[in-house]
């Protein structure tokens, strides 16, 4: 199978490589001029040198190339995604969307942005789960799901990403598998931020608990099915990304508890936080449903009006202690 890849982040040429050495012929674009020429030379990401990336890869600058092939998967910024999708609004092959975010303006998960810009949901599919890129890259066990609402479209994401260390569940939830991603992001810069105030893995338990509940509330009302929520793109994905300082999202809440600035804290990482776009989605969704989510409203204090960490983080607790966390 022909597959167009679009990205060039840690996630995404780990994602490259995967499919690349299930046996099939990917083709990578990004706009990271400095990467792809890196790539090219070396077969070697720039600030991953110890991964070997397959040399079957090749490399284009020309995005429209990639509306040749059989399936097209998407890898890029929650940011950058309308963009390029209007680039290619003319696919007809299946698009396969692994960002994990809520788009700012609209309010819209990802896989609702393509179904919005494509008209053709029946092509729509995504891939989500607890996939720590540096696991993957080293071929650590690792269980994800591939949901759409075509049956057909599923399969061929088992067949894309399937591999002996890398297994694809199944799934027609697309609403609750996407956003589970895009939530566990939001609630592990809480618990990260739990890490930098000097609180131990009771705090993070409690904040993992109450992070599950919110993310059902927000499922439930934006259409996802509950059990999505109790499974490897819900739960799953959010104990792994609200524990592991191999995740972005956590390690950037350390850095803010820590006394950092989000400036500070985002050049240390060297890469792009999803979960501080997401937090602003994810508040405003919040306040459009009249949902009570006091971790994601510390969360948008902290990071969009500069609200003392410490200070937030005793105001999230005392407004989780009125919830029945069982």
């Amino acid at each position: 199978m022909r597959v167009g890849f679009l990205g060039s982040g840690a996630w995404g040429i780990t994602l490259a490589d995967l499919i690349a050495r299930n046996g099939h012929e990917l083709v990578l674009w990004s706009i990271e001029e400095d990467v792809l020429s890196h790539l090219e030379n070396f077969s070697r990401h720039p600030k991953f040198p110890d991964f070997s990336v397959s040399e079957s890869i090749t490399y284009t600058r020309d995005l429209q190339e990639i509306l040749d092939c059989d399936v097209i998967v998407e890898c890029v910024t929650a940011k950058g995604f309308r963009p390029v999708c209007e680039a290619l609004k003319s696919i007809t092959v299946p698009f396969i969307v692994t960002s994990k975010g809520i788009e700012q303006e609209s309010g819209k998960l990802l896989v609702e942005v393509a179904y919005e810009i494509f008209d053709r949901k029946e092509l729509i599919g995504c891939m989500s789960g607890p996939t720590l890129a540096k696991e993957v890259m080293f071929k650590e066990p690792t269980a994800a799901v591939g949901a759409s609402e075509n049956s057909e479209v599923a399969e061929i994401i088992r067949e894309v990403f399937a591999s002996p260390n890398f297994h694809i569940s199944l799934s027609s939830d697309v609403i609750g598998v996407s956003l589970g991603g895009s939530i566990k992001n939001v609630i592990a810069i809480a618990s990260g931020l739990a890490e930098g105030l000097g609180y131990g893995y009771n705090t993070k338990a409690i904040i993992i608990t109450q992070g599950l509940q919110e993310m059902c509330q927000i499922s439930k009302v934006m259409g996802g099915k509950q059990e999505s929520c109790y499974g490897l793109s819900g739960i799953g994905d959010l104990i792994v990304t609200g524990v592991s300082n191999l995740s972005r999202n956590f390690t950037f809440g350390t850095l803010l508890g820590q006394g950092g600035t989000q400036i500070s804290a985002k050049e240390k990482i060297g890469m792009v936080v999803e979960g501080e776009y997401t937090v602003l989605s994810a508040y405003t969704i919040a306040m459009e449903h009249q949902l009570d989510l006091p971790i994601i409203t510390a969360m948008y204090k902290v990071i969009y009006e500069n609200q003392n960490p410490r200070e937030a983080f005793s105001e999230m607790l005392k407004a989780i202690s009125n919830y029945a966390l069982v």
